[in-house]
């Protein structure tokens, strides 16, 4: 055969390749728009699911076809928090007309009980009834101010001046310098404290340079952990936001306040919405299906079922951030607003548990202690629900940010009832004398 019937002859098979193709193609076509005007039919592409719970075919309109996570990208990177201690980025906005007073504090997570109070919130349909909420416990001793710092406004924002120290500093806040106190020399502020000396001139220019350059100032208060038995000998050091008043009024307040504690009840009230900003309890290097919440594979899947099958495309040839993969959880860095205080209670008080309805003298602390944390001493603040962290942890309780207008964060709060049964196991009494008075003299009580 000649090339020019050899090429003429394959050009006519191709050519009767390529019709019965798009022959094909069109059938196929037709026979698709069949199928969906049937589905249509019967209801399956509408946006709501069927009865039974099958899923539908379209995309719902309030969240992902696959909800390829549960957990929100806005947190991202999920890693380990860089401080223990739970840190204020920024304060609430400061108004002249109030007088000087500190707009944080520090506390340790004790536990958590239960409360039975009336609520009052008009059209609900719990108005005027009963209701048990959980509520947390947080034990907060007095704080000392050691320090204040100024602050200059600049067009890159906030920018500290000088800080002056009070002259003389427990060994608490000391150790909080160094990483093995017990090898140091422990010199720490004794040059410091010379300039105390002969009418602390030194001090009271830096004071004076506060009141003129300065526009915002904060001192420097550290917790009393000698008072509580975490194991525990540094103190949490922080800086505390002073609003109210004039600068001049606010440098005088900290140096009035130079090594003298600074009690909850001068900081907040009850009823008050505040913010709790600490480190969430670890969990360590954690699986994707308990870190993310993805679903789980099928029983038979090769190596493991546990996993996010698809990771992402061939190109980009790279995973994306949004993936969910395994790592860190928790010990993470967290700030939760709009906490209600329920009561501020004093340490010194013996029956700080006992209500109007309630006349029981009890402590606050439950049959057996707090468990993992032992009896409360001190001032505590009992805020509603529960709160970031695990017992003995350090918490950083700030004033709300926010100006509240709704009647649940305007609600007056008349507690009817305190929890203070044992939290190990079911507890039952409520104090030492109705367990005796059930059970009798115990083996252990002889």
């Amino acid at each position: 055969m000649s090339p020019a019937l050899w090429i003429s002859d394959s050009i006519l098979h191709l050519a009767g390749l390529y019709n019965n193709f798009f022959f094909e193609l069109q059938q196929q076509q037709e026979r698709l728009t069949v199928l969906k005007k049937k589905i249509s039919s019967i209801g399956l592409l509408k946006g709501t699911p069927r009865r039974g719970g099958s899923r539908s075919l379209s995309f719902c309109s309030h969240r992902k076809f696959e909800r390829p996570r549960h957990g929100s990208l806005g947190f991202l990177p999920r890693k380990r928090a860089a401080r223990h201690r739970g840190k204020a980025k920024s304060f609430p906005k400061d108004d002249h007309t109030k007088p000087v007073h500190l707009t944080a504090f520090m506390g340790y997570k004790a536990g958590m009980t239960h409360v039975v109070r009336d609520l009052d919130r008009p059209g609900s349909k719990m108005h005027k009834k009963e209701i048990v909420e959980a509520v947390t416990i947080i034990e907060t001793p007095p704080v000392v101010v050691v320090g204040v710092v100024g602050y200059v406004e600049t067009p890159r924002g906030l920018r500290s001046l000088t800080t002056v120290w009070a002259e003389h500093l427990s060994e608490e806040l000391k150790r909080r310098f160094y990483k093995n106190w017990y090898r140091s020399k422990k010199k720490a502020f004794t040059k410091y404290a010379k300039q105390h000396a002969n009418g602390a001139k030194p001090v009271l220019r830096e004071l004076e340079r506060i009141k003129k350059y300065c526009s915002v100032v904060r001192v420097i208060v550290h917790t009393q952990v000698r008072k509580l038995k975490i194991g525990q000998k540094k103190a949490h050091v922080m800086e505390v936001q002073l609003n109210g008043g004039s600068v001049a009024d606010k440098v005088k307040f900290a140096h009035e306040h130079f090594e003298k504690t600074v009690d909850i009840n001068s900081v907040f009230e009850k009823d008050e919405m505040i913010d709790v900003i600490a480190v969430t309890k670890g969990h360590g290097f954690e699986g994707v299906t308990h870190r993310w919440g993805t679903k789980k594979l099928p029983r038979k899947t090769h190596k493991g079922l546990r996993k996010v099958a698809c990771i992402g495309a061939w190109h980009p040839s790279r995973v994306m951030f949004s993936v969910p993969r395994a790592g860190q959880n928790g010990y993470h860095h967290r700030t939760e607003v709009n906490k209600k205080i329920y009561r501020i209670g004093k340490g010194d008080d013996k029956s700080n548990a006992k209500t109007e309805y309630d006349l029981t003298e009890k402590p606050i602390t439950p049959l057996g202690g707090f468990p993992h944390y032992g009896i409360v001493n001190e001032d505590f603040v009992m805020i509603k629900g529960c709160c970031a962290g695990t017992k003995k942890r350090v918490v950083t309780l700030r004033k709300s940010l926010l100006t509240h207008t709704k009647r649940s964060a305007l609600e007056n709060v008349q507690l009817k009832f305190i929890d203070t049964s044992s939290k190990f196991g079911h507890g039952r009494f409520q104090t030492r004398e109705e367990r005796q008075a059930f059970m009798g003299t115990l083996k252990k009580e002889l």
